[in-house]
């Protein structure tokens, strides 16, 4: 495998390439086809969703070379003097192309001062001038330049959506990634497609066969092993408190993330109810969860411990969780208050 690293070997190259951002992509690419080009673009949304590689397409797209595309990292060029910098070339012409594109990424880390100089250029640009700004947080981004911009905000795909992009992505690197990992791995990755490839990049360095099962994402990352939900799971199903209580110490003394692993329990508890009421779901979710992981949960379902209170308890948890000083505390609550005696 190659050294560089799987989201730049994969960074989409064109419009079509870009994945799940349509509400983006559309738009700009008819800009560039119909020469409808804006001067200040600001494109918005959390780390790891492609901001910077939009912004390198449609420069591309309008004719920009690399000679006249210009990044700047806003967060270690904040200051006024470094945007009165970067205002007086603006005005010179490009090398090659038509347009001059500067993209300013981290753009909200830019000084109070800096935004004020920043603004007069952005108001009354030079024809060949245009400027994508890219933030992660766009409240910080003042309403005067808001205005100036055509704003995109970039969403974070869906679970389905990262896990077929590694799953893609695994087949081009020669591997083949079974349909319950590549959901572990959009799972790790909350949201953002840089964060799935680099959870994927460190499963393919510690593979030893190009089969890839939700045990070796488990191993390679340090997630909660299936068994540990299992084990919660068997004996809510069973209406039995002690182990469900000995069952989350284990998980707990493991060392392992527990908020992950009362994510991985609300799953699997969503996936008993569903076998139990919904039948019409069925299929579906053995093509989600896999045949084996299905078939252990539909045991769970044929008992009646796990109700709908049930997985209210542990939602509870998942609220408490991140506020709680004893990580494992949030469960062992919805446990106690599931089996009161």
């Amino acid at each position: 495998m190659a050294h560089q690293s799987l989201y730049r070997t994969h960074r989409p190259a064109a419009f079509k390439e870009v994945v799940g951002q349509e509400q983006v992509t559309k738009p700009l690419e008819e800009a560039a086809k119909t020469k409808n080009i804006g001067h200040a673009y600001l494109f918005a949304g959390s780390r790891g969703l492609g901001k910077t590689s939009v912004a390198r397409i449609f420069a591309r797209a309008i004719g920009c070379s690399e000679r006249d595309l210009y990044e700047i990292d806003a967060a270690s060029n904040n200051s006024v003097e470094d945007i009165r910098a970067l205002t007086e070339g603006v005005y010179t012409l490009p090398f090659e192309s038509p347009y001059k594109v500067y993209l300013l990424d981290e753009a909200h880390m830019l000084s109070k001062s800096a935004w004020n100089a920043f603004l007069k250029t952005l108001e009354e640009p030079p024809a060949h001038a245009v400027f994508i700004l890219a933030t992660t947080e766009l409240e910080k981004v003042p309403e005067t330049v808001q205005s100036r911009c055509q704003v995109f905000e970039f969403k974070k795909p869906s679970r389905a959506v990262l896990a077929k992009m590694t799953t893609a992505i695994a087949k081009k690197e020669g591997y083949e990634l079974a349909p319950d990992a590549a959901e572990l791995i959009a799972m790790l990755s909350e949201g953002s497609y840089r964060d799935a490839l680099s959870v994927l990049q460190k499963v393919l360095a510690g593979a030893n066969d190009t089969k890839l099962s939700r045990a070796v994402v488990e191993q390679a990352t340090g997630a909660p092993r299936r068994e540990q939900v299992h084990a919660l799971i068997a004996a809510l199903a069973g209406g039995k408190r002690g182990a469900a209580l000995a069952a989350v110490e284990r998980a707990a003394e493991s060392g392992i993330d527990m908020k992950l692993f009362l994510e991985l329990v609300i799953e699997a508890l969503r996936a008993v109810l569903l076998i139990r009421y919904a039948s019409e779901l069925r299929a579906a979710l053995e093509a989600e969860l896999g045949a084996d992981e299905f078939a252990a949960l539909e045991k769970f379902a044929k008992e009646q411990g796990i109700t709908h209170a049930t997985m209210l308890s542990f939602l509870t948890a998942a609220d408490r969780i991140r506020y709680a000083p004893i990580p494992a505390l949030p469960l062992e609550l919805a446990v106690l208050e599931l089996f009161p005696e």
